[in-house]
């Protein structure tokens, strides 16, 4: 059951929230990059070491046995909280190793000269790159879903016209990391789905306000990183159709993914295990697990309407600031961007940092967006349920002193 949702508990809890930066305390501001951790997701990993760790799915002694169970009670947890079955949960070292997995072991396998695959131009680099990796690999090419450059939203008019029998698969984000647009993913994928094209979202920065029903959702495929929920980096998921992951050929080579091996053949094991050679992160999927358990005690509802009251709270501060363009404002959203008219992005960051508030500035590994808004990089502030009306204040107040100094 979910607690009351208490921003001064949940601070309490992140070890790192109690730090000082350049003499100030810590107002940490860029959680679309990567979220602070709990102490109960540090102390997993912690207990995981120092408690006879093993490696896993090795040997017969005990504490190949316990490390073996915890690793796949925490496959279940994973699947549990997107409700599908255990064996289409793929550990991965993030988001961006599954998807290139899916480029390579699905697509790769599967595309033909003049198959077209349609990516949005709002995507993170690690689901733009693989998609051009795998067009020159087959011949097929990549058509882009442009962006209303006005709302910062998917112009869905482009994406119908562009869908057509000739698109074999559709790659768009969930959320996006610079605006924080919510992009329709549900119409997305029934409408691909009708010419028979498969879908793969980009979850990385959904997740962590939404928790998706996959088996409802209907997405061949969802990935996202552990390092934005609250969990440690080098840990991520894949999940994928079982139909999908079964028809799929191995991506690596090694050792676990295999039923034998002689010099005149190997004969694979079944998946996931299949896609996940070699010794795996086994603390980082364990600290996954726990940082999900954490997670899903929390009002969640509460939480989000929490980060939204920051948001307009934030957006509202910025408005008043002539010289601040606010970029793609996304109501209800936990992202906001924006730039300052004559002056870099990096150069605002600095002299937040200079104040203890870390906030990210450039280009987001979006370069496909800034393009299409003609922006060279943006400043972000990318909020989290451990900060406060206090916090967004005091950056408030330092974006004033900015603005008269810059």
């Amino acid at each position: 059951m979910s607690q009351p949702f208490d921003v001064d508990l949940i601070r309490s809890q992140f070890p790192s929230l109690q730090l000082t930066v350049n003499d100030r305390p810590l107002i940490y501001f860029d959680s679309a990059a990567t979220s602070q951790k709990p102490a109960c997701v540090i102390d997993a990993i912690n207990n995981h070491y120092s408690g006879g760790q093993a490696n896993v799915h090795r040997g017969s002694h005990s504490l190949t046995s316990a490390s073996t169970q915890r690793f796949e009670n925490a496959r279940q947890t994973v699947a549990d909280f997107l409700n599908v079955s255990k064996d289409t949960i793929v550990w991965t070292r993030g988001a961006t190793e599954a998807l290139n997995l899916i480029a390579q072991s699905c697509a790769r396998n599967s595309l033909q000269p003049g198959d077209e695959i349609l990516v949005s131009e709002m995507e993170h680099h690690a689901n733009i790159v693989p998609w051009q990796l795998v067009a020159e690999q087959t011949g097929a090419e990549v058509v882009k879903i442009p962006v209303v450059r006005e709302t910062c939203q998917l112009d869905m008019q482009a994406f119908y016209e562009r869908l057509s029998d000739k698109t074999k698969l559709v790659a768009v984000c969930h959320i996006n990391n610079v605006t924080g647009t919510r992009n329709p993913i549900e119409e997305i994928i029934q409408s691909a789905h009708r010419i028979g094209a498969i879908t793969v979202i980009d979850g990385a920065q959904g997740i962590v306000h939404e928790t998706p029903d996959l088996t409802d959702l209907g997405a061949d495929f969802y990935v996202f990183s552990g390092h934005k929920l609250f969990a440690p980096a080098g840990i991520g998921v894949l999940y994928g159709k079982k139909a999908l992951l079964d028809a799929m050929p191995p991506w690596h080579g090694g050792g676990k993914m295999v039923e034998k091996v002689s010099f005149e053949g190997t004969d694979f094991a079944s998946s996931p295990a299949k896609f996940e050679a070699g010794t795996p992160n086994v603390a980082g999927a364990i600290a996954l697990a726990e940082a999900i358990t954490w997670y899903q005690a929390i009002d969640l509802k509460h939480a989000e309407l929490h980060i939204s009251n920051l948001q307009r709270q934030l957006y509202e501060g910025l408005s008043k600031l002539e010289d601040i363009r606010i970029i793609g404002y996304q109501p209800g959203s936990s992202i906001l961007s924006f730039v300052m008219d004559g002056v870099h992005p990096s150069d605002i960051a600095t002299l937040l940092d200079q104040q203890g508030i870390a906030a990210r500035s450039g280009h987001h590994c979006a370069h496909p967006l800034m393009d299409a808004l003609n922006l060279s990089g943006t400043v972000r502030i990318s909020l989290a349920i451990y900060n406060t009306a206090e916090e967004v204040t005091q950056c408030l107040e330092a974006l004033e002193k900015a603005c008269d100094i810059l």
